[in-house]
């Protein structure tokens, strides 16, 4: 009796398909992007050739030790302070507008302190660690930070655009989701960067100490 032949299977449209799969997942599917802190690192001592003056009232000092307390020097004044107090009290800082003539600040809300910032361009917040200090205290004390110019910039971006309806954050965000279109992008980034000058985020982090 005569065996009969296995029927075959065509496997020439595999590849295709495997092909077309591999197009489909590319374009459906989002890959995370993690995001870090937007800082930059202190420059080398040599690098510095003819460091500015900076006035030691327009400096909002912080320190955290090994004990993640955390203290605050500014205006010639130190003292500690307590995390929930620190947003308020950079805001305070920021917008204090203790600037007279060319330093004075027009836009800004505060007590005109003159021991305290001249303007918004002139305050710089520093930051400075202890080696032991917790990853997590670390991160809330840059968050409140962050949110006290953010606060700021939500208040200007609405008093400059009302009719957009929204804040400085949530143009960010909307500057930055996919699903906005390129011609609202650029309208949003021209805002933002308007804000971004009116404002800047001086933010520096000095090298964590050593016990």
């Amino acid at each position: 009796m005569a065996k009969r032949a296995a029927p075959e299977v065509n496997a020439g449209s595999m590849a295709d398909i495997a092909f077309l799969l591999l197009i489909f997942f590319l374009v459906t599917t989002d890959i995370a992007v993690d995001s870090g802190l937007n800082r930059k690192l202190p420059p080398k001592q040599e690098d510095i050739v003819d460091p500015p003056i900076i006035k030691e009232r327009n400096i909002f000092q912080l320190s955290v030790n090994k004990n993640n307390d955390l203290f605050l020097k500014t205006g010639g004044e130190e003292k500690t302070i307590r995390l929930t107090n620190l947003r308020k009290e950079a805001i305070a800082f920021l917008d204090n507008g203790g600037g007279l003539d060319k330093d004075a600040c027009k836009i800004c809300r505060g007590n005109k302190n003159p021991k305290s910032s001249d303007n918004f361009q002139k305050a710089i917040i520093s930051l400075q660690n202890d080696r032991l200090t917790k990853y997590a205290t670390y991160i809330a004390v840059q968050n409140e930070i962050i949110a006290a110019y953010n606060e700021l910039r939500n208040r200007e971006f609405k008093r400059m655009y009302p009719n957009t309806g929204i804040n400085y954050v949530q143009a960010n965000a909307a500057y930055k989701d996919p699903q906005t279109s390129p011609g609202d992008k650029a309208k949003l980034k021209e805002k933002l960067e308007v804000i971004k000058q009116l404002i800047p985020q001086k933010f520096s982090e000095a090298e964590p100490k050593k016990n």
